[in-house]
């Protein structure tokens, strides 16, 4: 009898410390059947919610989900918020909660590239804080931040999953934009591969945008895209940024916002859509082979 409650009380023993090594929380794998599409503003993600089949929504600390199928794939939608303090709270409730297989970021953006005009696309092989670092009598010198998981230096540019950046020139190359009408006559969106930077400032200054394109190589800038990758790389998830471009961060940047904003967010929702689609075929051929 003393041998078997001795018995007992190690085996439960051991099993508290297993519990406590390995919670559960730690041992879910990723739902890699999941997309997760973030947008800063419910205009940057109108069709992409009207791209939803049996749309259900739930509410996390105050934040909206909206869940359901796109392109044969299940999806969840969301608005992050403006600037790089809320994209990177929503981007960490939704790992946490929904563990997605990658995280996708649709919206707009100032281009900085003379090259780029509204509705241009830019899918971002770089990212960087272009306002993080340190500030000297020279000027600003951008660093990479600190990672809050292992405490080392993450590098000044973050880089994209590889297989979604494919997919990504995949789409460009095969989806159909509609032509844009200018006051020269109709133009075809460009869609590049580039260096889109991140900072919590709206940059609607010449003089900043040529200082982003020199020291940075910038195609784009926007107030997101940055932080949702160094949440997505500190806590393993891949992640994508796709932009479209709404103004020249120029000193017109602020009326071309309001003109070109429905374009821009349509373009970049087109081409995410795209992606999304191969995703859903690429997860059932995985399936079909196993």
């Amino acid at each position: 009898m003393r041998k078997t409650i001795y018995l007992t009380t190690v085996l439960l023993a051991v099993g508290v410390c297993i519990f406590q090594l390995c919670p559960a929380d730690a041992a879910e794998p990723a739902a890699t059947q999941l997309t997760c599409i973030l947008g800063a503003f419910d205009d940057e993600l109108t069709l992409l919610y009207q791209a939803l089949t049996d749309p259900k929504e739930e509410v996390l600390h105050g934040i909206h989900f909206a869940s359901g199928k796109m392109k044969g794939r299940s999806v969840i939608v969301c608005r992050s918020g403006i600037g790089k303090v809320n994209a990177a709270m929503v981007t960490a409730l939704v790992i946490e909660h929904y563990r997605p297989g990658e995280i996708i970021f649709s919206g707009i953006a100032g281009g900085i590239n003379p090259d780029l005009r509204p509705g241009d696309i830019v899918m971002a092989a770089k990212t960087a804080q272009h306002d993080f670092g340190t500030l000297t009598i020279e000027g600003m010198r951008v660093d990479g931040t600190k990672s809050a998981v292992t405490w080392q230096r993450n590098p000044v540019f973050l880089e994209p999953d590889a297989r979604l950046m494919a997919l990504a020139e995949a789409s460009g190359k095969r989806i159909k934009l509609a032509d844009i009408e200018t006051g020269k006559g109709k133009r075809h969106p460009k869609i590049i591969k580039g260096i889109v930077v991140t900072g919590d400032v709206f940059v609607a200054s010449p003089a900043k945008a040529a200082e982003l394109r020199k020291t940075l190589g910038a195609d784009a800038v926007e107030m997101e895209g940055a932080a949702v990758a160094q949440v997505c790389r500190d806590l393993g998830v891949p992640w994508l940024v796709i932009r479209s471009i709404s103004d020249g961060a120029d000193a017109n940047a602020l009326q071309d916002i309001d003109s070109f904003t429905a374009l821009a967010a349509k373009n970049s929702a087109e081409l995410v859509m795209d992606i999304v689609a191969h995703l859903a075929g690429q997860a059932a051929r995985e399936t079909i082979g196993k």
